[in-house]
């Protein structure tokens, strides 16, 4: 969980004396021994409790899985990749005929000087 090395905890050790000095630092000492039993034994509660209330299905999970620093979205792309299952067949749309348009009217020309026909109920 915390890592801390030998030489961290002996300065930690040395500052604590100078700070508090040689006659709180026992009584100190005394309140943070307290507080850590304290917040071990709130633990330990939770997690009987969620033991209990999940019921005995869920006592085989692994959580180690469930860790979010596990989480690498490299392998996750990679896995997904490479994975052997078959992909589906793209399904081919079926060639239908296009609509039947309307017959278009057949062209009419015009003669020399004669105007083109003028729709006055258009727009």
């Amino acid at each position: 969980m915390i890592d801390i090395s030998v030489e961290k905890v002996a300065l930690l050790l040395i500052i604590a004396v100078l700070v508090l000095g040689p006659t709180k630092l026992p009584e100190y000492a005394r309140k943070l021994g307290r507080i850590i039993r304290e917040l071990r034994r709130m633990a330990s509660g939770a997690q009987e409790k969620l033991r209990q209330e999940l019921g005995p299905e869920f006592e085989d999970i692994d959580w180690r899985k469930m860790d979010p620093r596990q989480y690498d979205p490299r392998r996750i792309i990679r896995e997904a990749l490479l994975d052997e299952e078959p992909f589906p067949k793209p399904v081919t749309p079926v060639q239908t005929p296009p609509p039947a348009s309307p017959p278009a009217r057949p062209a009419v020309r015009l003669a020399a000087g004669q105007q083109a026909p003028f729709d006055d109920e258009s727009t």
